[in-house]
């Protein structure tokens, strides 16, 4: 599971990323608001651990543009600001937890535990992926919708797979092109945006909600609840 930092304080930083790494997780970090906005935007982040303060663009707006963005991973606020007026600005701007500074590495990894168990919206098993009346299966390659079969090529069927591992979060289309085609993103090729259109005719047009959409400028976001 990949978990972003958004912590200003080297020493800090340094120490969440280690202990995160030794627990098992990967790890980015980021140093002010706006480069962790742009990370858990542009990245298939599982979770976000949040500092309050922040050079740039501050923890509370921070999280408030992620949410705008379609961001929909779970949040983990820090803040040496313990007051009850400061922990609810902090949920209202969208975010799920609040741990106030100091605190125990041990509390820490178990509220990440709780978060990631409240926020998993894709079922997964070691053969099957679901999600929103979409069923994808890993052993023999095979995608069904609302009992329907759903035939997919090879590269459809791994953009799926794709979105399915990364559900009601915005993929970027260089990130796309990343992890689904394993090339750089040529801004000359509309060949994600040809992907997601023969993908969204297969398994969206036939039914009621769709899946599959678009966040105007940041990529695409797989979704039941746009």
């Amino acid at each position: 599971m990949r978990i972003l930092v958004v912590e200003d304080e080297p020493k800090v930083a340094a120490f969440l990323k280690q202990g995160l790494e030794e627990s098992g997780y990967d790890v980015l970090n980021a140093y002010d608001g706006q480069m962790g906005k742009r990370l858990a935007i542009e990245e298939a982040v599982d979770l976000v651990v949040l500092d309050r303060v922040l050079p740039i663009m501050d923890g509370i707006d921070c999280c408030r543009a992620i949410r705008l963005a379609g961001g929909g991973m779970p949040i983990l606020m820090l803040t040496a600001l313990g007051t009850t007026d400061d922990k609810v600005l902090g949920l209202d701007a969208g975010a799920d937890d609040y741990l106030v500074k100091p605190f125990e590495f041990q509390e820490l990894l178990a509220r990440i535990r709780s978060l990631t168990r409240r926020g998993n919206a894709v079922t997964e098993t070691a053969e099957r992926l679901s999600y929103g009346g979409l069923e994808l299966d890993l052993k023999q390659k095979m995608v069904v919708r609302e009992g329907k079969n759903i035939a997919l090529t090879a590269k459809e069927y791994a953009l799926m797979e794709f979105f399915l591992r990364n559900p009601e979060r915005v993929l970027s289309r260089s990130l796309i092109s990343e992890r689904v085609w394993d090339i750089d993103f040529n801004t000359g090729t509309n060949v994600v945006e040809a992907y997601v259109k023969l993908l969204r005719k297969k398994v969206d047009r036939d039914f009621g909600t769709k899946l599959i959409h678009t966040r105007v400028g940041l990529g695409y976001i797989l979704t039941a609840n746009p």
